[in-house]
């Protein structure tokens, strides 16, 4: 390996020379040389070496600065997942299913944007300007003052944003745009980093806000490197079934808000509409109490929202009982049922497990354990629950319940909706709520006994 050259440098006017000498040339000053200290040592292909850069400002973390301001859409939803509002500067990732309305959502936000004041250039590198002029008339959106691009070319596109100066520029999609100076082929893992580092950056030089347009893998997760989802300052969700008319658009990153907050959407002739209250609507279908039906009185982000919880439980004609799950996880499912027969003496051996998640919803939170568990025994003993009872709680693998947070919130939800009485588990906050008969038990054993007898 060739060894590195040592520099000498003077102190007085920053001279650099090969060799120590007493008086520099440079500036005829005395006992000013010194070696130059190298910031890091390695192979010289790959190590910064000697030469420095600036010298970086600092501050302290008594430092006060004003909260960045924020441009409301006039979707109150959609304001909600960001946190308040669209922050100058800021790269939004959005993602979700192919045909599940992404383009939608972000055609009616561009809109809102540019009619509240807000430079918009809308670019679709996967249709046509004509076929996103169409679904703009569709939606009646027409008149809004959103400028229109379809170009793939990433240099082409930078330029014209560095031209027009926007404050709001949608890419539809990341996936489709390429850079001339990457050799690999559009949507591969290069360009779609190269190309998501070249606009986060830009937007963050510019001060311009940047919303990207992601598509999913058959699992769900965004596709290309998980580097574009730290690139960028919030990652939003578009979840939901084609199935139903419900959307879920969820914050899984925001550096300027709170994560796991969701916004709610209904699917119209006329594009999305703002479900203000989705627990209404999730419940909206729910007729008289049947076996296996349970609501979950659950928190979203800062939300309280109550889903209706579907189990159904029969004979397996197979010899391995199925266990199917729709909108929870699977592997949760698993361990509920196991801790109904170690705990609770309650076997499913020989009986299939469908668990759905009514509306298309997804839940994440183990806050759910006891409802899925009540589910699950009201479909098993061919008994409903009362129609007027929530359920919440948290499932440990000793059959004991362990508390929740944001007890109240739950409760005042499900108190609004005419609830009148819920089950939860013992210890935490008891919140006396108007009208509210809230019924602790200590573990499943004795929910077991209290709701369904001895089981």
């Amino acid at each position: 390996m060739a060894k590195s050259k040592t520099q000498f440098s003077c102190s007085a006017c920053g001279s650099i020379t090969s060799k120590w000498s007493g008086r520099c040339e440079a500036c005829g000053e005395w006992n000013t040389i010194s070696e130059e200290t190298p910031l890091s040592s390695g192979p010289s292909s790959t190590a910064l070496g000697t030469a420095k850069g600036r010298t970086i400002p600092l501050t302290d973390l008594r430092t006060e600065e004003t909260p960045p301001p924020r441009t409301h859409s006039g979707l109150g939803e959609l304001d909600r997942v960001l946190g308040g509002g669209l922050v100058p500067a800021s790269a939004i990732l959005v993602g979700g299913d192919p045909g599940i309305g992404k383009s939608t959502l972000l055609l009616q936000a561009a809109s809102q944007f540019a009619r509240s004041g807000l430079k918009t250039i809308y670019v679709s590198g996967e249709e046509a300007s004509a076929q996103v002029r169409m679904r703009a008339q569709r939606l009646g959106l027409t008149e809004a003052p959103v400028q229109l691009a379809s170009e793939t070319n990433l240099r082409d596109i930078l330029t014209t944003l560095e031209a027009e100066k926007p404050q709001l520029a949608i890419i539809d999609s990341i996936q489709t745009m390429w850079s001339d100076n990457v050799g690999s082929a559009p949507g591969s893992v290069s360009q779609v980093r190269a190309a998501a580092h070249e606009l986060t950056s830009f937007a963050k030089r510019k001060g311009m806000a940047v919303i990207l347009v992601g598509h999913v893998t058959k699992e769900g997760q965004i596709a290309g490197p998980r580097v574009v989802e730290h690139m960028v300052d919030t990652v939003l969700y578009f979840e939901g079934e084609r199935g139903h008319q419900f959307r879920i658009l969820r914050a899984v990153k925001n550096r300027f808000g709170p994560a796991d907050e969701i916004g709610v959407f209904e699917m119209t002739g006329g594009g999305l509409s703002e479900v203000l209250n989705p627990s209404a609507l999730f419940l909206s279908d729910r007729g008289e109490p049947s076996p296996g039906s349970v609501v979950f009185a659950g928190i979203e982000g800062t939300r309280p929202v109550l889903i209706e919880l579907q189990a159904l439980v029969a004979p397996s004609p197979h010899s391995q009982p199925r266990r199917t799950v729709v909108g929870w996880d699977g592997g949760r499912l698993a361990m509920i049922l196991a801790v109904l027969e170690a705990r609770c003496g309650i076997p499913f051996t020989g009986l299939d497990v469908y668990l759905n998640v009514a509306g298309g919803m997804k839940i994440n939170e183990p806050a759910a354990d006891l409802a899925v568990a009540a589910a699950l025994l009201s479909a098993r003993e061919d008994s409903a629950l009362p129609a007027d009872t929530v359920v919440f709680g948290e499932i440990s693998l000793s059959g004991a319940l362990r508390a929740v947070g944001q007890t109240e919130n739950r409760l005042k939800e499900a108190q609004k909706l005419g609830f009148t009485t819920a089950i939860a588990p013992k210890g935490g906050k008891s919140p006396a709520i108007d009208g509210m008969s809230l019924n602790r038990v200590g573990d499943l054993a004795g929910f077991v006994g209290d709701v369904f007898g001895a089981g």
